[in-house]
């Protein structure tokens, strides 16, 4: 596949309870702004049906999906809950000092936002699953952070071990090694947060790591007790978990 490049994939294949992850029905990805029109063109032979798009309004207009078709739902949801567009915290946690530690920190307390960010959102993504508009196509900007959490919870769901969970989301370091290739990097940085911060934590934002999905799960368990309890209270009862589980595994 000509996005085999980036941080695109087929989610299908991989073990869950009772079988595995349908081929051809979720995929996950990083935002439109790198991919070639090769590339482009090789997303609309797939046939996509639904676009999850987690990024906020200003990435949107910035990097817009301009490569679907009529027939392709496009729900923008606005996942504010990222460093580089929910407010100063995070920037003004990073000018603390240089240490990779802060970096850490930060990306751990971000990810735990986002899980409660998410939630207003599960039942559009419930509602295009269930109407059959698959395959479906998930991306933020990264394709590793808010779509990394959004993913970990779905496989959850879908009955798939927190191990290979977790094996998938490291597989998004393509993301941060491919600003490396392209010499992108301090740009981007500098795009996001006015200012570069250390090697380290350059490091830790670009990058991931397991200590991020388990703050999600640590959130998860402290408010919700776990996914189940999670997705009932944003609002998807069992039996529609149960009938999304079936659209997600074979």
């Amino acid at each position: 596949m000509p996005q085999d490049s980036l941080n695109f994939r087929d989610l299908g294949g991989i073990a869950a309870a009772g079988g595995r992850v349908r081929h051809g029905v979720l995929y996950r990805s990083e935002g439109p702004r790198n991919f070639t029109p090769d590339q482009l063109s090789a997303l609309q032979a797939l046939g996509f049906r639904a676009i999850v798009d987690l990024r906020s309004a200003q990435e949107r207009e910035e990097a817009p999906h301009q490569w679907h078709g009529p027939d392709c739902r496009w729900l923008a949801l606005d996942v504010n809950a990222d460093l580089r567009v929910f407010g100063h915290d995070g920037r003004e946690r990073l000018l603390l000092g240089p240490e990779p530690e802060i970096a850490i920190e930060t990306m751990a307390a971000t990810y735990r936002e986002i899980v409660g960010a998410l939630s207003p959102h599960w039942p559009a993504v419930a509602d295009a699953l269930l109407a059959g508009e698959v395959p479906i196509f998930l991306n933020c900007t990264a394709g590793k952070d808010r779509t990394g959490v959004a993913i970990a919870l779905l496989l959850e769901l879908a009955g798939v071990s927190r191990e290979d969970i977790l094996n998938d989301y490291l597989r998004s370091a393509i993301f941060g090694e491919n600003m490396v290739r392209a010499g992108t990097l301090e740009t981007g940085l500098m795009s996001s947060f006015g200012f570069l911060p250390s090697q380290g934590q350059i490091d830790a934002l670009v990058g991931v790591r397991a200590d991020y999905l388990h703050a999600v799960w640590d959130e998860i368990a402290m408010r919700w007790s776990d996914v189940p309890g999670y997705f009932e209270a944003a609002g998807l009862d069992g039996a529609m978990q149960q009938r999304i589980r079936a659209v997600l595994v074979e």
